[in-house]
């Protein structure tokens, strides 16, 4: 019967080499008479691209295994699917593909139809949320999510009578090996009512998949293309599936791009508007996260970078670190441009995979090894493609040295008159080696700190009291501290009276401006 069943649905393949965009004037999900076929439109398999005609029609060959897409064009939007994805894609998947675990593409002839478009009105700045790794293993951590992640922006959408953004992208490790869990995440994910984008992350494979071609089977019957275009009247999109995976080997995975994505890049970039932000998101970074060891292939990345050297303004966003951290490259990671190429490799959504010490709410603390709080990314991108970004640190109320832009550390009491060689540390989330911090003392002058590579030691704190514990503080231990690229140090004063003085930080973002947090210290006189 099965057999039977395939047969019916792939009986004429020539019905499934063309199609049609047209716009959903009434947004009814069909097209109803003297709604127009939309011209010049691009539709893609992920690896070629073609261009719809006068009356909205395309002609595509269609291949078992790939996604069909329409790449939506920046003056139109999307209708939204019954699972609160965008719908501008469809599988190809006319005979049964390999047996996995997790289902893979079942047999699908759901790319084999029209697209819709639908008229929209565009703001002059786009607003966009970055998740990099939500990464739950268990429902367990899928309802952290819920109550962590996802209820507080529902909130915060509800005081503001608007949604926050008109864009969400995930970078990757969408959930953690467990792609049982596709459905549940996209459901609380959908909840915010925003068109959500999916990079697929090494957590994100079917490991049983023969070689890297299926290894994203089940990925994509959750959430399409692992290599699309998407565009905004401010910035077009790439997401890129930069995972090779590699069964069998030791790594089981690497960092690059397969040979059909350049197909697509170069088709793509070709006809590239260069006046405004090209974002290409993708889950590991570009750089190597090991010194001294290759994480994503050098010779993907150079060519890669060869190809949007034509452009002024481009950004890369990563994840999968679950650290937060900027990288400017140049030449020696094979960027030839005039300026710095911006790498931001966005701190996780998960933190430290869900693990920590839970709070009064039963949440796990998660902050991740480099001193980052849990959150999410913003970006805001204006009509002439220049960009902010601001991390938002995930549901925590007010606490002393705490703020979205950064975490302070300091001892609580000091000897008076004591050799002043402790001091305050100040982990500033968005930071790289060039952004200015100072510091006060009771609001006093202004004095620079020291940038310094090294772990927050308020995160060596935890791992010194977990260690101390005779007991399981949590579920899993946080992480070992690691060193952060975004730490700075100040000495503080002991020749100042007895008593409490106050801590006063600021960081002057490049983005969002100066930022401030605050804590405080004891001076004790003691007796030898």
């Amino acid at each position: 019967m099965a057999g039977l069943a395939w047969m019916s649905l792939s009986v004429s393949a020539t019905d499934c080499d063309g199609g049609l965009v047209y716009l959903d004037a009434n947004r009814n999900g069909q097209r109803d008479e003297g709604e127009p076929g939309v011209s010049g439109v691009r539709v893609s398999d992920g690896v070629a691209i073609v261009t719809t005609d006068a009356e909205g029609r395309y002609r595509l060959a269609a291949i078992d295994g790939r996604s069909r897409f329409a790449i939506k064009p920046p003056e139109h939007a999307v209708p939204m699917r019954a699972d609160g994805l965008p719908d501008y894609w469809g599988n190809v998947q006319r005979e049964p593909g390999p047996e996995l675990k997790y289902g893979g593409v079942p047999v699908t002839r759901d790319g084999c139809r029209d697209f819709a478009l639908w008229p929209r009105e565009t703001g002059d700045e786009l607003e966009v949320l970055v998740f990099g790794d939500p990464q739950p293993k268990s429902t367990v951590d899928v309802d952290y999510y819920r109550r962590d992640i996802v209820e507080p922006l529902l909130q915060e959408q509800a005081g503001a009578g608007r949604p926050l953004a008109s864009l969400g992208l995930s970078l990757g490790d969408i959930v953690n090996d467990d792609l049982s869990l596709y459905p549940v995440m996209n459901a609380q994910t959908a909840r915010l009512g925003i068109p959500w984008l999916h990079v697929p992350g090494n957590h994100d494979l079917d490991f049983d998949a023969a070689d890297d071609t299926g290894s994203l089977s089940t990925f994509r019957h959750h959430f399409g293309p692992d290599t699309f275009a998407w565009e905004e009247p401010q910035a077009s999109f790439i997401v890129l599936d930069d995972v090779i995976y590699q069964p069998g080997q030791r790594p089981a995975y690497i960092g690059g791009l397969r040979e059909d994505q350049f197909e697509f890049l170069e088709q793509y970039l070709a006809g590239a508007r260069r006046d405004r932000l090209l974002v290409i998101a993708v889950h590991i970074p570009f750089f190597d996260t090991t010194p001294g060891r290759e994480s994503f292939r050098r010779a993907d990345r150079e060519r890669l970078f060869a190809m949007l050297e034509p452009f002024e303004q481009v950004l890369l966003l990563s994840a999968h670190t679950h650290m937060q951290q900027h990288v400017w490259h140049g030449p020696e990671s094979g960027w030839h441009g005039r300026e710095p190429l911006h790498e931001y490799n966005v701190g996780a959504t998960c933190g430290s995979f869900w693990s920590g010490v839970k709070d009064a709410d039963g949440i796990p603390d998660t902050t991740m090894s480099d001193g980052t709080p849990n959150g999410h990314a913003r970006m805001q991108v204006a009509a002439d493609g220049g960009y902010s970004l601001q991390w938002k640190v995930a549901r925590r109320g007010p606490q002393e040295g705490l703020s979205d832009a950064m975490a302070l550390h300091a001892p609580k009491v000091l000897r008076r008159g004591a050799w002043p060689g402790f001091g305050v540390h100040a982990n500033v989330f968005m930071g790289d080696a060039d952004t200015r911090v100072e510091f006060r003392i009771d609001g006093g002058a202004w004095e620079p700190m020291q940038h310094v590579v090294k772990p927050d030691p308020r995160i060596l704190a935890i791992n010194v009291a977990d260690d101390a514990s005779a007991t399981l503080r949590g579920y899993d231990r946080a992480p070992e501290a690691k060193p952060s690229p975004h730490l700075w140090r100040a000495a503080l004063p002991t020749d100042l009276p007895v008593g409490e003085h106050r801590i006063e930080v600021r960081a002057f973002d490049r983005w969002q401006g100066e930022q401030r947090a605050s804590t405080v210290y004891r001076l004790e006189d003691a007796e030898p």
